[in-house]
């Protein structure tokens, strides 16, 4: 059994200020405090619930901490991958503009076709980088990858179908870039 002994014939100042334990019995010999049993089990539950219940907090923070890891490296891993994105997308008015461009007529053969190499190589470069034009014209309308600008009432062409493309839009690895501004048809 346990014993806590209290020193009666020290200072008022020196005495053990421990409280008994629930069930401890203080014996008439000397003030003696024995455990019984009872509180000694009692104490034991009590010690095994708090054992639990910090091996839960530590799970959880092991769990917590294990998610952010894995959040921060698919976040890393994202960045990575889309790095690229802001500056193929700045290059987009660039791109916009030479096509415009080549839409119009020149006398100066060698200045159209240095224009088309200058638009060639841009649009080779960015593929490489994972950019990819989004088909529209003839397409069925979808709202994730077309932005109507225009409805025409038309019966010749089905309803719901992109009848021209104003402003090509792009995807860069899959994700989109910029939507196609389209023109649509729809029945009246």
């Amino acid at each position: 059994m346990w014993a806590r002994f209290v020193n009666l014939k020290a200072e008022p100042h020196m005495i053990d200020q421990e409280t008994p334990q629930p069930g401890a019995e203080e014996s008439q010999a000397g003030g003696e405090l024995v455990e019984t049993p009872e509180s000694i089990a009692a104490e034991r539950d009590q010690l095994l619930a708090e054992k639990t219940d910090l091996q839960n907090a530590l799970l959880r923070h092991a769990a917590e901490f294990d998610n952010f890891r894995k959040r921060t490296e698919r976040e890393r891993a994202d960045l990575c991958e889309y790095a690229a994105s802001d500056a193929v997308s700045a290059l987009l008015p660039v791109l916009d503009d030479l096509e415009r461009a080549l839409k119009v007529q020149s006398a100066d053969a060698e200045y159209v076709k240095g224009v088309e190499l200058i638009y060639q190589r841009m649009v080779e470069v960015l593929a490489k980088l994972g950019l990819q034009p989004i088909e529209a014209t003839g397409q069925p309308f979808d709202p994730n990858f077309h932005h109507a600008i225009e409805m025409v009432q038309t019966e010749e062409h089905p309803d719901q179908t992109v009848l021209a493309e104003l402003l090509r839009g792009y995807t860069f690895k899959g994700r989109l870039l910029r939507a196609s501004m389209v023109k649509v048809a729809v029945h009246g």
